[in-house]
């Protein structure tokens, strides 16, 4: 592509996806094509981000590093602007055809950026570790920003199996992650979830010493915040979460009623952390049941142990979606 470059081959256009704030979505009717672009190099640029176009772009960089005269061929650029990151993964999904294609964390690592600011202003973390900022995680409510990418195809796909190395090239995954998109899933269903999930991860964290007069466990599980330090766990909490929601893929429950089994889940979840934040330590302790999740998920093959861990907590937090999140203490969903 470099030389096709050089010898001033047309291109495609390159398509730079912009997010932006509300009020100043409003107001792009009234700005001429001078003021967009200056907004984009100015006060849009952190949120700039190529959505069709990567290798070209490279191709671009090589060819005029090589040769200065590139620098005076013209490119046609596309800018697609909006007040939603979720419009920026659909048209990169349903759109992207024809290409050498890429695993699905990869592309919405195209739109990393605004994707986690656009998390990080619904969701109340604790701490979020994007790729520009490194840490690690000592309490509940903190986690990697890539973990909670991953949490999002969870949800889209509706399954704990996610192959990272599976493409868009994949008809399906692509349809499946785009419907939830085109019809509000992830803004109506996945942030709720999401949320309970953080909330349920630092009231569970709240035990970080282990209480005297009580056995140390044995095993990776020994305090209340290592049931989330698992990526298994997450996932499994949110696939459970937008399976009992949503339905399974192929018998999708209506808006109105997956409306309805979300408010219930959240007003079940939030009695539970109320009650869980009147608890001692000592009983914090018992309710977790960490030496039966200990013993639980001990013993597989290492090559399988990512996959049975991700079965095992999907099944284990479907059970408390079940119970309405009323069990006397988590041992019933490790031993379910």
């Amino acid at each position: 592509m470099v030389e096709d470059i050089v010898k001033g081959t047309i291109l495609p256009p390159i398509v730079i996806g912009v997010v932006i704030d509300e009020d100043s979505f409003k107001k792009i009717p009234e700005e001429n094509n001078v003021s967009l672009i200056e907004s984009i190099q100015g006060k849009w640029s952190e949120t700039v981000s190529i959505i069709d176009g990567m290798q070209r772009t490279t191709a671009l960089i090589d060819a005029a590093e090589a040769h200065e005269n590139v620098l005076r061929n013209s490119v046609r650029i596309e800018f697609w602007i909006t007040n939603n990151t979720n419009s920026l993964i659909y048209r990169m999904l349903v759109l992207n055809t024809g290409q050498v294609p890429w695993n699905i964390k990869r592309q919405l690592q195209v739109v990393y950026s605004p994707l986690i600011a656009e998390l990080q202003e619904k969701i109340k973390f604790k701490r979020l570790f994007t790729l520009d900022q490194s840490g690690r995680r000592i309490h509940g409510g903190e986690y990697k920003a890539e973990d909670i990418i991953e949490t999002y195809l969870a949800f889209g796909l509706r399954k704990t199996e996610i192959d990272t190395q599976e493409t868009l090239a994949d008809e399906y995954s692509r349809l499946d992650i785009a419907d939830a998109i085109s019809n509000d899933k992830f803004r109506n269903f996945y942030y709720p979830m999401l949320q309970l999930m953080v909330k349920l991860d630092t009231v569970l964290s709240r035990r970080d010493n282990q209480p005297e007069g009580i056995e140390e466990t044995s095993g990776k599980y020994t305090i209340g915040r290592n049931i989330f330090d698992s990526q298994p766990a997450r996932i499994g909490f949110i696939v459970a979460c937008s399976i009992s929601v949503l339905g399974r893929l192929g018998m999708d429950k209506d808006e109105s009623e997956s409306k309805k089994i979300i408010d219930k889940i959240i007003h079940n979840c939030n009695n539970l952390i109320d009650e869980l934040e009147k608890k001692s330590p000592e009983e914090l302790y018992l309710f977790l049941g960490l030496d039966v999740l200990s013993e639980r998920l001990s013993g597989q093959k290492r090559s399988a142990i990512g996959r049975h861990e991700r079965a095992f907590f999907e099944s284990a937090f479907k059970i408390l979606i079940d119970e309405n999140f009323n069990v006397p203490t988590l041992e019933v969903c490790w031993r379910g």
